[in-house]
């Protein structure tokens, strides 16, 4: 049995910290309303007390790790919205991470696919080529005659269809303004990199000088897959681009990015910029919008960034703005870093759901922080043919901006 075996390997730690974690939940149920998964067919095994039961079982060798076991894990979101709930403060996120690690990447993992999103450079050079050869003309014909649970297939379903801007730049106007670093990430630095503008210009105003660290993958999606030695690779990484920036607090733009970077480097403040923005919110001014705007508040915004109150007091700055939050729930639009692609029509479920919340506030604008979220929400908006453009926050509140 695979949980003997692990047992008896380097990893008995891990499965000791996994039985313990496991042992901390007191079976109450409340984490099954605000589960996701567990809404869509109210199975116990796709709830976070029935993965922890599950992942005890693994861990004492009380049960071979099936496929359908492994689907049971791989099908969690991994919003978090279970640990907010719990009153016995389970480390669900923790036991996770392990559970999958000693289990190693799932077979269905989009091997190819993913190695190709996690480098920016790569990215970048493929869009331009499809630019070249006109794909966003023909990329939702080419996307119906893949199968429909293909990872391609929604990849390009997701894909956006105008050109990236450029990468954001360092800007500060003296060596004596405090010092951040932004990190861009892999996806984000391509398809958010007018956001993470927005926000070096948004930082800049508030007096603050902005680094801009080189791009790559932070780890989550490996970290949160089972690739564990890719995951602690990626750290490196980050420690390495770090320790050379000369800041004093790292930020990213991607609320999906935080968690990751965080462990990565433990003792450093890794915020959203949103945090930091909300605090200075008195020396920026902002020109009126009479716009209705939907905010989206993905799940790591809220369990993890917690900066969705600092987003809306920044969005509520803007004059003529009529502003409403998605009801919770849905809980999660089913993103969720790679899930979008190895689950596409779970994820696709999610979000239908959450563009019927959407829908009910009759929205000009939808906004949301997160860029798989964004990418996934608005392949639904243009499927759907709903009259409304999609944005990250910071990008509004820059071009909103009143120019000193």
């Amino acid at each position: 049995m695979m949980g003997m075996l692990l047992e008896k390997s380097s990893e008995h730690a891990a499965v000791g910290r996994i039985v313990e974690w496991a042992g901390q939940c007191v079976q109450c149920g409340l984490c099954l309303p605000v589960c996701p998964t567990y809404a869509l067919n109210r199975n116990e095994a796709e709830s976070p007390r029935g993965r922890i039961a599950i992942a005890a079982a693994l861990a004492r060798g009380q049960a071979d790790p099936t496929a359908q076991l492994r689907e049971r894990l791989d099908h969690c979101l991994g919003c978090l919205n279970c640990e907010t709930a719990c009153p016995a403060h389970v480390q669900y996120d923790a036991l996770l991470i392990e559970t999958r690690s000693l289990l190693g990447p799932p077979p269905r993992r989009p091997r190819l696919l993913l190695s190709l999103v996690k480098r920016p450079a790569w990215l970048r050079t493929l869009r331009r080529i499809g630019r070249w050869f006109a794909l966003p003309r023909w990329q939702a014909w080419l996307a119906r005659q893949l199968p429909t649970h293909s990872a391609w297939r929604a990849a390009l379903r997701i894909m956006p269809t105008t050109a990236p801007a450029a990468r954001a730049r360092s800007r500060g106007k003296d060596a004596g303004q405090p010092r951040l670093a932004l990190f861009p990430g892999c996806v984000a630095s391509v398809d958010d990199a007018e956001a993470q503008q927005a926000a070096v210009a948004l930082l800049q105003a508030a007096g603050f000088h902005v680094s801009v660290l080189p791009a790559f993958c932070c780890g989550a999606m490996d970290l949160h897959s089972g690739a564990a030695q890719a995951a602690e690779r990626a750290a490196s990484q980050v420690r390495q681009a770090w320790a050379g920036s000369g800041a004093t607090q790292l930020l990213s733009v991607a609320p999906g990015c935080l968690g990751t970077l965080r462990r990565a480097l433990p003792g450093v403040s890794v915020i959203d910029p949103l945090e930091l923005l909300a605090t200075h919110v008195g020396q920026l001014h902002f020109r009126p919008l009479e716009r209705r705007v939907a905010v989206h508040l993905p799940c790591t915004q809220v369990n993890v960034a917690h900066s969705d109150g600092a987003l809306l007091q920044l969005l509520r700055r803007v004059p003529g703005l009529q502003l409403s939050t998605l009801p919770r729930p849905p809980h999660c639009c089913g993103a969720a870093g790679s899930h979008l692609l190895e689950f596409p029509a779970r994820a696709a479920q999610l979000r239908d759901d959450t563009l019927r919340q959407a829908a009910t506030l009759e929205p000009q604008l939808l906004l949301s922080s997160n860029i798989g979220c964004r990418l996934h929400l608005a392949a639904g908006i243009g499927e759907q043919g709903l009259p409304w453009t999609h944005q990250h926050p910071l990008t509004l509140l820059a071009q909103q901006l009143e120019k000193s």
